[in-house]
């Protein structure tokens, strides 16, 4: 048997290098996805920064907690508390108490950084931060910035006056940062979460508690941070978390599509080899050769194929995984220490797959390859009959069927999950292997409508691609399905984000009738006189709001979050917003009142609802309307009452009667132009708010390119298999007259009609998916259609045709050197 299987590879090593090919690439794509998926489930702990050297740092409530029947549910607060005052005065008794302050500060005129962040200067040892030029602040105008921007004795203009260098201290490559007087700090930001505590860490721990049992209020979610805990102390702590989460689901769903095309393709290349052999094993049977030592041969060719295949492939993959790392880190995928660790399980997973999938392959097909009779297998060499077996009719229609009843199933009880970005990924999966099983079907109607004309025009070009593709079925089917899978995920996939964005740019534009939105910079808000220069502004009736939280539990046990936006006057947002409400009026909403959408459990006008706002003051309020739940980012209104400490960071404005838009637009900007906030019309607002994030286009291309390169490079190996193995097809044209130019014309037309074929099925399962995108949006009152990428589907399309086409040709032309006569003789 070995000695059978040795000599086989040597004698059709074509046919195997192919399938070496593919399976080498896919077991790659697998080990470098699973490499880097494994950094991203077991990255370190991100250490402190600015409180490193801190002993002990008190925070004042930054996180709500609610008991429940099954434990306690836990939410990040969107507005943090202060440390209360009785408890400040008790760790006063302990040693000394530093505030701590963050505000943004920006230079203008073009030097240094554009954004820096405000500090006290006693805080700035905690870092620690050492003076290396100057010295210390000490009158409000004066102070200290890191890095070389500015000298000692410069003065810079910022938002918050002219101001002095006092001195200068070496950057500590986390932040831009300016160090101001501690008074002055105090007077620019009032408020102060946190205090660094030079004292013993128990000792403070002690008169924490002692807070708490002496019911001071707001003690009770005070926390003591020590040691690593103090990175909770830093600005945005949970950012690295964020991104490793991100950058999980990222590799996650790159490693499922990479998974799902390596195994489709490296299945069909396989089974494509297999079925190229058959008149080989009826050549076999006729010897002697039993079914079952036609399947282990076959088996035994897999494993070893296999096996080297997937040694190959996890060294391609092991270096080719830090460039990969090193380019989600540009793109900002991933926090800029990300790096490979020393996992081993990805090359477990990865190796053993790449046997496991090839055996999977030429199973099915040496199996129906051993139950044919000797004189049946040598007929069936030259037409394919009964390309359809049971087996691929069960597993096709069953796939077929559970993709659709699934889709029913997701519209008639939850539209919105179709949505999701994890379904609209993983759903074209069942279509498109569907597709690929049932291919046999109608790869033969289907090629004879694209060479209906071509087969009526003069010469016989025509008529041979037609009797070619219907006499080789199965053959076509296995060239089509890397083009199928090619251009199904890129319709799908990005037919659904265009889809989504549309969407979504829809409800922005249908909820706005602002005629201008003024926006505070990212994670700031307008203060008091910036709102009043706007709301002075002649013939401009503003909305202001702020962006805020509010928690509910639902069924008892689920501590759900939602957005909310938090309004000064109903009334101006009614005349600013057109809310897509199901129930209510916006003008009924007051203090004591909610309004929510249709994905809360509760959501009947008149009921009350019991929450927690954005720093977790629990409140029962009236449901005074309910919105359509829409794409899902609807969220929840309140008034500003109800979302104390909030800044502003936006204000919708509406025209008053007669006024110039051109005059408001102008008076708005320079409103808001000391704060740095901008001013759009309400259809660039709305275009610019709901398109997808960088990071998530970034993500999407990701995946996409990963698996389209592949599924590229899987044409090229697959028609190139097929070229190689009609040396004597070709050479028989030519004995019958044909020249080599007309020859090689053959075989690009029908490389163009298998692409052709394998486009036309990819968009219908594009179309499919979309479709049901579609339908759900309709369902949820989304005033949006499907958006096919057509020119994205276009060129790859078309690139797949120019691969078929090369792929085809150069093989052929090569074997046109030979003798016809020679090649006409030629074994198989």
């Amino acid at each position: 048997m070995l000695t059978l299987t040795l000599s086989t590879l040597r004698t059709r090593w074509v046919s195997f290098v192919g399938s070496f090919v593919a399976l080498a690439l896919g077991v790659a794509l697998l080990t470098l996805t699973g490499l880097a998926l494994a950094a991203s489930l077991d990255a370190p702990d991100r250490v402190p920064e600015r409180f490193a050297a801190a002993p002990v740092v008190v925070r004042g409530q930054d996180t709500l907690r609610v008991p429940t029947p099954s434990g306690e549910r836990t939410e990040e607060l969107a507005r943090p508390r202060a440390v209360p005052g009785a408890v400040v005065a008790r760790l006063e008794r302990l040693g000394t108490v530093v505030e701590d302050r963050s505000f943004p500060v920006r230079v203008r005129g073009g030097h240094g950084p554009g954004e820096l962040v405000g500090h006290p200067w006693s805080t700035a040892a905690f870092a620690p931060y050492r003076i290396d030029a100057g010295r210390a602040p000490r009158t409000a105008d004066e102070v200290v910035v890191t890095g070389g921007w500015a000298a000692p004795g410069e003065r810079v203009r910022t938002d918050r006056g002219t101001l002095r260098v006092a001195g200068t201290v070496p950057g500590l490559g986390f932040e831009d940062a300016v160090f101001f007087t501690d008074a002055r700090a105090a007077e620019l930001a009032p408020l102060s979460v946190q205090s660094a505590i030079d004292a013993e860490a128990s000792a403070v721990r002690e008169a924490v508690r002692d807070a708490v049992r002496d019911s001071v209020p707001g003690s009770a979610g005070v926390r003591v941070l020590t040691g690593d805990e103090r990175r909770y102390a830093d600005a945005d702590p949970g950012r690295d978390a964020e991104a490793l989460t991100a950058l999980n689901a990222l590799f996650g769903t790159a490693g499922g599509v990479t998974a799902f095309v390596s195994v489709f393709v490296v299945a069909s290349t396989f089974a494509f080899a297999v079925a190229q052999r058959r008149r080989e094993f009826g050549l076999l049977r006729t010897a002697g050769a039993t079914p079952g030592q036609l399947r282990r041969a076959v088996v035994a060719e897999a494993a070893l194929v296999g096996v080297l295949a997937s040694g190959t492939g996890c060294v391609v993959g092991a270096y080719g995984a830090p460039p990969l790392v090193h380019r989600v880190v540009d793109e900002g995928l991933a926090p800029a220490w990300f790096t490979l660790g020393d996992h081993t399980w990805p090359f477990h997973l990865a190796f053993w797959t790449g046997p496991l999938v090839a055996l999977c392959g030429v199973v099915a097909a040496s199996w129906r390859a051993g139950r044919t009779a000797p004189a049946e297998a040598l007929r069936e060499a030259s037409v394919d009959a009964g390309a359809m077996t049971r087996g691929r009719w069960l597993f096709g229609a069953g796939l077929l069927l559970t993709a659709l009843a699934t889709l029913v199933l997701a519209l008639a009880d939850d539209p919105g999950d179709l949505l999701h970005r994890k379904t609209y990924v993983t759903r074209p999966m069942l279509l498109i292997a569907a597709a690929a099983l049932l291919a046999p079907v109608v790869v033969r109607p289907l090629t004879r409508l694209l060479t209906w004309l071509p087969a009526r025009l003069p010469g016989a070009t025509g008529l041979l691609v037609r009797e070619n593709a219907a006499a080789g079925v199965r053959r076509t089917a296995a060239l089509a399905a890397p083009v199928l899978v090619t251009v199904a995920l890129t319709g799908s996939l990005l037919g659904a984000v265009a889809t989504l964005d549309g969407a979504k740019a829809a409800e922005a534009r249908e909820r706005t009738t602002a005629a201008f939105v003024a926006t505070a910079p990212s994670g700031e808000g307008f203060d008091a006189a910036a709102v009043a220069r706007l709301r002075a502004v002649p013939g401009a009736r503003i909305s202001p709001s702020a962006s805020s939280a509010v928690y509910v539990l639902e069924d008892g046990v689920a501590l759900i979050r939602s957005d909310a936006r938090a309004v000064a006057d109903p009334g101006a947002l009614a005349a600013t917003t057109r809310l897509p409400l199901a129930q209510g009026r916006v003008t009924a909403l007051d203090d004591r009142s909610i309004i929510v959408n249709e994905e809360w459990e509760e959501h009947t006008v008149g009921r009350s609802v019991r929450v927690r706002l954005g720093d977790g003051t629990a409140r029962t309020l009236r449901i005074a309307a309910v919105m359509r739940t829409g794409t899902g980012d609807n969220g929840v209104y309140v008034t500003a009452a109800n979302a104390a400490g909030a800044p502003v960071d936006r204000v919708d404005v509406a025209l008053a009667d007669g006024a110039d838009a051109d005059a408001v637009a102008a008076g708005l900007r320079e409103a808001v132009a000391a704060s740095g906030g901008r001013v759009a019309s309400g259809d660039e607002w709305a275009a610019a708010s709901s398109g997808p994030g960088g990071a998530t286009r970034t993500g999407l291309l990701l995946i996409l390119g990963i698996a389209l390169l592949y599924t590229g490079i899987s044409v090229v190996n697959t028609l190139l298999m097929a070229t190689s193995d009609r040396v004597r097809d070709l050479a028989v044209l030519r004995l019958a007259g044909a020249t080599d130019g007309q020859v090689l014309r053959l075989v690009a037309v029908e490389s163009l009609t298998v692409a052709a074929a394998g486009a036309l099925l990819g968009l219908v399962v594009a179309g499919l998916d979309l479709a049901g995108m579609g339908a759900a949006l309709g369902l949820l009152s989304v005033p949006a259609a499907p958006v096919a990428p057509w020119a994205a589907v276009g060129t790859v399309a078309g690139a797949c045709a120019v691969l078929a086409v090369v792929a085809s040709v150069v093989p052929a032309g090569l074997a046109l050197r030979r003798r016809a006569v020679g090649a006409a003789g030629l074994r198989e």
